[in-house]
């Protein structure tokens, strides 16, 4: 005896697997992933070159700039910075691209639960 591998919501509901499957949905991932991992690698990258900077450049790291500011100071801070930079680019790509679409699946769910 198998298993039915359908999926089917109980009356009244709205089939979110189907939802899920959906091509605006496999859209609005694509979307995403497209934005995050590249940045996500980038910024991973970058971090890893400050931590090995850090542990086995250190004459590198701490040659001074101006005053007490060292390269591995400035390096850090930028930690922050691209931090925040990263932030600020995702907040205003989802707004733009990734919320319309957002927007255009919960209106056609919300449809059709009221229809349900």
């Amino acid at each position: 005896m198998t298993a039915s591998h359908t999926h089917s919501p109980p009356p009244g509901r709205v089939d979110y697997v189907a939802v899920e499957q959906s091509a605006p949905f496999r859209e609005l991932k694509r979307k995403h992933r497209g934005f995050v991992w590249p940045l996500t690698v980038v910024f991973l990258v970058w971090y890893f070159v400050y931590v090995l900077l850090s542990s086995f450049a250190t004459d590198f790291m701490a040659q001074r700039l101006w005053g007490d500011v060292t390269v591995g100071l400035v390096f850090g801070l930028g930690q922050f910075v691209t931090t925040f930079a990263i932030t600020m680019g995702y907040v205003a790509f989802a707004n733009r691209r990734l919320d319309p679409l957002s927007a255009e699946i919960r209106a056609d769910l919300e449809q059709r639960e009221a229809g349900a």
